[in-house]
């Protein structure tokens, strides 16, 4: 029997994986946080499949996501980026990548990790939605539109309410498995 999940999944196995096993379930771990950072600001303005069917690339590319070598990318890495036909060579993405590498080390200093900054918005636990159907999603929230605001004022590039709304859905900082979608009462 196939199991009933969210309406933007499709067939791909790709996005089948990431909806069953990622996508939503709380993260607290730095290193991940950052991940899904990169990959959602690279995400603003393309399809997440776009994203998810070149992550691998961007691992590789961008040191497996490791901030405190990219915040010191050199103008000859960046470069190299930007010739890199297995991501997205967007210049301003890929700058925003190093741009935003040496502010969450900012954050992380400032309230000791990354992880208690951001999920501080939300007492460290989920918001649990109880959406049914597609238009019951929102693609923004107050609290999106606050911590997009927070993270510009610190200096993050590419971090709009939507891309925030996407984030805070992708490391579970809110359920939005609609409530016929069997990870909803999992996560």
């Amino acid at each position: 029997m196939d199991k009933k999940r969210c309406f933007w999944v499709n067939s791909d196995q790709i996005y089948i994986d990431y909806h069953d096993k990622e996508w939503g379930t709380p993260v607290y771990d730095d290193k991940t946080l950052f991940e899904f950072l990169i990959l959602e600001t690279f995400q603003a303005g393309l399809s997440w499949i776009t994203i998810l069917k070149k992550r691998e690339n961007f691992r590789k590319a961008f040191d497996d996501f490791d901030y405190q070598k990219i915040a010191l990318y050199s103008e000859e890495k960046y470069d190299s980026l930007l010739q890199d036909s297995g991501i997205i060579r967007n210049k301003l993405k890929v700058k925003s990548a190093i741009t935003n590498a040496k502010f969450f080390m900012e954050v992380q200093k400032e309230f000791g990790s990354f992880s208690k900054f951001i999920w501080g918005y939300v007492d460290g636990k989920p918001i649990v939605n109880t959406f049914h159907k597609r238009e019951d999603v929102p693609a923004t929230t107050e609290l999106s539109d606050k911590i997009s605001k927070d993270l510009k004022k610190r200096g993050f590039k590419f971090v709009g309410s939507t891309v925030m709304y996407a984030y805070m859905q992708a490391v579970g900082m809110v359920n939005d498995h609609t409530t016929d979608c069997f990870r909803y009462n999992e996560i």
